[in-house]
């Protein structure tokens, strides 16, 4: 007998996720146009996954799926055990309130509040009194680096510790998986390796993280690649060599500093 999603099989730690058959068709018109084409993935606790493909290749609709921001035309989605992919709407807000956290492209934070106030947003319909909202928030914050920049406000952060606050704010319910999609995609190389230690240094923390990545520089942060091509999954890999994003970033910055300063000698001369 086969066990269901989330059973403990063997030795094996039970999947966070579970994908079976997954279809999802949009209707344009009278035509039926397929994003996803039968996508079968397993993903286990404390992995670092890539989904990676090019533009219309189904990445964005299966994180949409995974995301519980849409429903699979066809198909199993099971999220620690859960069948997700029959759950009302109802029950997949709180699933994404709950057991999942998001990181954009966009940081979208408030302008207004500060990073402390912006990372306890999600807490605020979660039950938690203020008194634990505000020990949660400052222990995300803590874990991305920014424990002395919890009463800045976003102006006054960089690009890369704005996108940090984005990630604490995701990770402050504590979710079962890290869902980021495109996290690099509006920052320079210097800063997405900044944004890709952060990522490296928390899954090496056992939490599970799921990026989609156009960039192979980026993929090659995680340690499994998913290729994904025509609605289809081609290529399912573990990284051989997995790159460290804090030696990679130490070394771009003191690159930067010795030509800042060769251009500076060199002026003065």
């Amino acid at each position: 007998m086969q066990p269901e999603p989330g059973q403990q099989n063997g030795s094996r730690p039970w999947p966070v996720i579970v994908t079976r058959r997954l279809v999802k068709t949009y209707i344009l018109g009278e035509t039926s146009v397929y994003a996803l084409r039968g996508v079968s993935l397993k993903v286990y606790p404390g992995e670092f996954v890539a989904i990676m493909g090019p533009s219309g290749s189904g990445k964005s609709s299966f994180m949409n799926l995974i995301g519980c921001l849409d429903h699979p035309t066809s198909g199993d989605y099971f999220l620690a055990g859960m069948p997700v992919s029959r759950l009302r709407p109802d029950d997949l807000a709180d699933i994404r309130n709950r057991r999942i956290g998001f990181v954009f492209q966009s940081f979208n934070l408030l302008v207004r509040d500060t990073a402390l106030t912006n990372v306890m947003l999600p807490m605020i319909y979660a039950g938690f009194s203020g008194k634990e909202q505000e020990r949660r928030a400052r222990r995300a914050l803590q874990l991305v680096g920014l424990g002395d920049r919890i009463s800045h406000l976003p102006t006054q952060l960089s690009g890369g510790e704005q996108q940090r606050v984005a990630i604490a704010r995701a990770l402050v319910n504590s979710p079962s998986l890290l869902l980021a999609d495109e996290p690099t995609g509006n920052l320079d190389s210097r800063t997405s390796l900044e944004i890709m230690a952060a990522l490296q240094s928390l899954n090496a923390r056992g939490i599970t993280i799921i990026i989609v990545t156009h960039n192979p520089e980026i993929a090659a942060y995680t340690r499994r690649q998913v290729v994904m091509r025509d609605g289809r999954v081609v290529s399912d890999e573990p990284v051989a060599a997995l790159r460290s994003a804090q030696a990679d970033w130490s070394a771009a910055v003191k690159s930067n500093s010795t030509a800042g300063g060769m251009q500076i000698q060199e002026e003065t001369q």
